[in-house]
């Protein structure tokens, strides 16, 4: 009993332990943490979005007498064709633009990671078949591919999900396969083979913790790209249904009066940008903290 009790201690302080090298490793990296702050902003700023503004009054609602006023002090970021405030249709946008990104890449991660794993533990005849579908979901731009599944699926907030998720798992599963085949011969695998585990258990307890580095690293940079296709199929017409604020809605509705009133397109294509170079900062700042070769 006390000889659990001491592994279970050992075990929490070698977690507490490799996290806070990370962190220290992180600390070092500058744009990493001008990225950590400006994603935190960006996350509080959604989850606080309900809290500063009423979405039926303030983001989905027209004012016509207050249309294509320019930034103020009343309204900071001016007003769109239909009179609604663009601060606040920004800062609810953030949580569409998010949760998008978030819960496509969730999907491409569980898929991906699950075909990679299965893949490059069984090998063989389902190891081919699997692989050549990443590189012909490859070969497809990611835009196109995910035009095509919400064209089939039909146009709502989860089909964009659905859609972005599915350009997104190929690089999971490279990952996860890459990860397995590095390991699946070592000794300790056969081992548990040998006392009888069950090869889910393997893969779930002894494979895949060798590649979660890889796949947070991963996931970190591609919740960003996952906005920017959210917002492109928004730009098109595919993506979130109006009104709802999601920013690449936005650009494409402040378009055709960017000539006269720029600023429509300007702040949610800044807020696009910000979110997105602050993930992939942070991103690069995870690879090199949790790459052994880098830690000193």
């Amino acid at each position: 009993m006390a000889n659990e009790k001491e592994l279970r201690a050992h075990q929490k302080y070698k977690k507490r332990s490799s996290l806070g090298m990370v962190w220290h490793q992180l600390k070092k990296n500058k744009g990493a943490i001008i990225g950590l702050i400006l994603i935190s902003l960006v996350i509080i700023l959604a989850l606080c979005a309900p809290l500063i503004y009423d979405y039926k009054q303030d983001i989905v609602k027209n004012h016509v007498r207050e249309r294509m006023l320019y930034p103020s002090a009343e309204h900071p970021f001016g007003t769109d064709d239909l009179g609604r405030d663009i601060l606040a249709r920004v800062i609810w946008g953030a949580r569409y633009s998010l949760a998008v990104g978030v819960v496509a890449v969730l999907f491409a991660l569980v898929v991906g990671v699950t075909l990679g794993a299965i893949a490059g533990y069984v090998g063989g005849v389902f190891e081919d078949i699997v692989m050549r579908v990443c590189d012909i979901f490859s070969s497809i731009p990611s835009v196109l591919l995910a035009i095509a599944v919400v064209s089939a699926m039909g146009k709502s907030t989860v089909n964009l999900m659905i859609a972005v998720g599915l350009a997104s798992s190929a690089p999971f599963t490279r990952v996860a396969r890459a990860a397995v085949l590095v390991v699946r011969d070592e000794e300790y695998i056969e081992a548990a083979k040998a006392i009888g585990m069950r090869d889910w258990q393997i893969i779930l307890e002894h494979i895949l913790p060798n590649c979660v580095s890889q796949i947070i690293v991963q996931a970190t940079l591609r919740v960003g790209s996952a906005i920017i296709s959210a917002a492109q199929l928004s730009f098109l017409g595919l993506g979130v249904p109006a009104p709802a604020p999601e920013w690449g809605a936005m650009l494409s509705s402040g378009r055709q009066f960017i000539r006269d009133y720029s600023y429509m397109t300007l702040f949610p294509g800044l807020a696009i940008m910000l979110c997105v170079l602050s993930l992939n900062l942070l991103g690069d700042g995870l690879r090199d903290a949790l790459d052994p070769k880098l830690k000193r």
